[in-house]
């Protein structure tokens, strides 16, 4: 399974690798680069369920749950039912 949030659905972008040398000249020797999202495997407690859930989430994706709550974001993202 690729590496991604349950709740926003970031994953990884590829992006421009330059120095700032390779950026005022006309040539671009780098190429591109993979940008990892800030994800982390977090145990949520869900106490409607009385239950705890492990999910791999972005760290806006933990805001988001402490604003709407674990089980509310959980469902509208399809991992509780």
């Amino acid at each position: 399974m690729a590496r991604s949030c349950v709740i926003t659905g970031k994953n990884s972008k590829v992006g421009g690798g330059y120095s700032n040398r390779t950026r005022a000249t006309q040539f671009n020797p780098v190429g591109k680069r993979r940008r990892k999202a800030n994800l982390h495997k977090k145990k949520i407690y869900v106490p409607e369920l009385k239950k705890y859930v492990t999910v791999t989430i972005s760290t806006k994706g933990l805001k988001t749950i402490n604003k709407n709550g674990p089980y509310k974001a959980l469902k509208k993202a399809g991992v509780v039912k």
